[in-house]
C-alpha cells in the first residue's frame, strides 16, 4: 500500500482539479481547506506522499502562511492536471465523519488517536475529542473483535488478550507506531534519584521493603501497581519484571487507572514513601507526573533521546491495529496505512511519542 498524505496545498490541488477526474474508488465530494485556530489540515489523503505533515494548532498564524505557500502549489497542479489525471490523482480519498472508522485503544494513546482526527478531518481538536471514546487496552481488543470499533491505537496488549484472540480464530494485523518507556515516580520530596533494575524487582517482589536499604530514609515503602489487565500493569510485568512474580498487594494500593497511580504516589498516607510506574508519555506529555518525581533506571534518565537509541532498560512500543481481513480500500485500512507512513510518524513525534522510523 502506498503512503498517504495530508496536506493543505495537495487539498487546494485536489479540489481544483476534481472537476477534471474521478477518483477511483474514492470520495469526488469537493472539499475547502480549513484555517481554524484549531487545525490547518484538510479533509483528503493522497498517494505519492512526500510533504509534512501539520499538526492541529493553536494559532492561525501558521494556517494563514500555509494557505499562501500552497497557492502556487495549487496553480502548478492545476496546470498539470489540465493534461491527463496523474496515478496520484486516481488515488484520493477524503475521510469524512460519515466513513471515518470507529477508534479505540488505551489511555496514553488518545491524544494521538485526537490529533489524527483533528488533522484529517479538518475539525476542532477538542471536537475531535469528544467524538472518541476509549476503553483502556485490553477492553479495546474486545470492542475490536465484536467489529465495534474499526482501529485500535493500544499499548501492548497482555498475553491473555493474545490467547482470547487465537481461540476465537481472530486474525489481526498489528504494527508499532511509536516506542514508549514505563517509568519510575516518586514523591518529590523522597531523596532517591536512581534505582537498579534488580531493586526495582526486589521492592515489587516484597523483598526491598523500607527506603533504608537503598540510601534512603528510614520509611516504610508503599509500592502502588495497576489492575491486572491494564496496560502499564502488563508493561510491568513483561519489561520489568519478567519471569519474577510480582507481590500480591492489597486493595488500597491497586489502583483502576493511570490518575489514580499518579495521585496515589503524590499523596499516600499524607507521605513520601510511595513508588508507583507510568508510561513515559502519560507522565512527561500529559504533564500527570508533575509534583512527582521521575527516578533514573540503572542511571540513566527515561527520555526520547535514550528511548529511541535503547539506553533506557524498560522500553516498549505503542502500537496500531485492525482486522486482518480489512480490505486495501477501507478507511481502517488506509488510515493503518497513513499512522505507520512517513505523516504519521511526523504526527506523532509532534504529539510528543517517540517514533519507530
Amino acid at each position: 500500500m502506498k503512503r498517504f498524505r495530508k496536506t493543505l496545498a495537495a487539498c487546494i490541488a485536489v479540489t481544483t482539479a476534481i472537476s477534471l477526474f474521478t477518483a477511483t474508488g474514492c470520495s469526488t465530494k469537493e472539499t475547502s481547506s480549513t484555517t481554524s485556530a484549531t487545525t490547518s489540515a484538510t479533509t483528503s489523503v493522497t498517494t505519492e506522499a512526500t510533504t509534512t505533515t501539520e499538526a492541529p494548532t493553536e494559532t492561525t498564524t501558521e494556517a494563514t502562511e500555509a494557505t499562501t505557500e500552497s497557492t502556487t502549489e495549487a496553480t502548478e497542479a492545476t496546470t498539470e492536471s489540465t493534461t491527463a489525471p496523474t496515478e496520484s490523482q486516481k488515488h484520493v480519498f477524503e475521510f469524512t465523519k460519515g466513513n471515518y472508522p470507529t477508534l479505540d485503544g488505551s489511555t496514553s494513546t488518545k491524544p494521538m488517536a485526537t490529533a489524527i482526527t483533528s488533522v484529517l478531518l479538518g475539525i476542532p481538536r477538542e471536537e475531535a475529542d469528544k467524538m472518541l471514546t476509549f476503553h483502556k487496552t485490553t477492553e479495546s481488543f474486545r470492542y475490536l473483535m465484536r467489529d465495534e470499533a474499526k482501529l485500535l491505537i493500544c499499548a501492548q496488549p497482555a498475553d491473555s488478550v493474545i490467547e482470547m484472540m487465537k481461540e476465537e480464530n481472530y486474525e489481526y494485523d498489528m504494527e508499532a507506531f511509536a516506542s514508549e518507556a514505563l517509568v519510575f515516580v516518586v514523591n518529590a520530596s523522597n531523596p532517591i534519584e536512581s534505582l537498579t533494575t534488580e531493586q526495582i524487582q526486589k521492592i515489587y517482589t516484597g523483598e526491598i521493603t523500607n527506603w533504608k536499604e537503598l540510601g534512603g530514609e528510614d520509611r516504610k515503602i508503599v509500592p502502588i501497581q495497576r489492575n491486572k489487565e491494564a496496560g502499564s500493569q502488563v508493561m510491568m510485568e513483561k519489561i520489568v519484571m519478567k519471569d519474577l512474580k510480582m507481590m500480591e498487594a492489597p486493595k488500597e494500593l491497586v489502583v483502576g487507572d493511570m490518575g489514580g497511580l499518579i495521585e496515589a504516589v503524590k499523596s499516600f498516607d499524607n507521605s513520601a514513601d510511595a513508588i508507583g510506574y507510568t508510561p513515559y508519555y502519560y507522565a512527561t506529555n500529559m504533564k500527570m507526573a508533575d509534583g512527582l518525581k521521575i527516578i533514573k533506571v540503572d542511571n540513566v534518565n527515561p527520555e526520547k533521546t535514550t528511548i529511541q537509541k535503547g539506553e533506557y532498560p524498560f522500553r516498549t512500543s505503542y502500537f496500531v491495529v485492525i482486522n486482518k481481513n480489512a480490505k486495501e480500500d477501507s478507511p481502517e485500512r488506509i488510515l493503518y496505512n497513513w499512522i505507520l507512513g512517513a505523516d504519521g510518524q511526523k504526527l506523532a513525534e509532534m504529539e510528543g511519542y517517540v517514533p519507530v522510523k
